[in-house]
């Protein structure tokens, strides 16, 4: 039995993958959305849960898992150093799956963080028109600056209701919240950016496949400042880039069972 820390279209794919290989595979999403986003098939379960470590622990015994593989998000630390310690106790092979960054240009408007806060700070330096393309999650830390009438927040978020709650919840107005499903080209970045006004991008070093190429390479083209948060430092065992390499841990696993 394999479970995947699912979420993203890299665990999407992960998934159909091993379907296809014939495995049985439990899936954790946090989301209702992340749940539609997988196909019915009759050796996937999907749990929709956000799982604590006693959680997570007691569904690994209660399905006999073997292997654990971690396509989570590369920022969402929590659930892979999680996964790592209830993998460590159970004696589970943990695989961890991590997107490529990509190679940030040299671009004397570019500036690079360590952290939401150091991204919000740095950002209202910058200027007063903030596009933030970096989810639902970590909000306040940017509204939490908004200190006058002629700073404007603009966040590009998921189009779900959750999303939309967690922007209203602080504060940002709806005509400050751009609803969309990603990743988008380099034309329609820009012209988000020119449509709001901002001064300003803030994102993460997601790859390619979450976009942060034609993100970066937009805001480049718009001429305006770029800050990118980097990826929390987490020493990750077993990490693979790719599916191939994914592959190869579990038939290494699996032949020496």
């Amino acid at each position: 039995m394999i479970f995947v820390a699912a979420g993203t279209q890299d665990a999407r794919q992960i998934i159909e993958q091993l379907l296809h290989e014939g495995h049985t595979v439990t899936a954790s999403v946090v989301s209702d959305y992340g749940k539609i986003l997988l196909r019915h098939h009759s050796h996937l379960t999907v749990i929709e849960q956000a799982l604590d470590e006693t959680e997570l622990q007691k569904k690994l015994k209660d399905i006999n898992a073997d292997i654990f593989i971690d396509a989570s998000h590369p920022y969402a630390v929590n659930i892979s150093q999680t996964a790592m310690n209830v993998c460590a106790q159970l004696k589970i092979h943990y695989i961890r799956y991590e997107r490529p960054t990509i190679a940030l240009p040299i671009y004397d408007k570019l500036y690079t963080t360590a952290s939401f806060a150091e991204a919000a700070q740095k950002a209202f330096e910058l200027g007063n028109n903030v596009f933030l393309t970096t989810g639902s999650r970590h909000l306040s830390e940017f509204t939490a600056l908004l200190n006058n009438k002629n700073q404007i927040l603009t966040a590009r978020i998921l189009p779900v209701v959750e999303s939309i709650q967690a922007c209203m919840a602080v504060g940002i107005l709806p005509k400050h919240i751009i609803a969309m499903q990603g990743p988008f080209s380099i034309g329609l970045n820009k012209a988000m950016y020119e449509q709001t006004g901002a001064q300003v991008v803030v994102m993460k070093n997601s790859g390619k496949l979450g976009g942060s190429d034609t993100k970066l390479t937009a805001a480049i083209k718009a001429g305006i400042f770029a800050v990118v948060i980097d990826r929390p430092p987490i020493n990750y065992k077993n990490i693979c880039t790719n599916y191939s390499a994914v592959n190869r841990e579990i038939k290494k696993f699996y032949r020496n069972y």
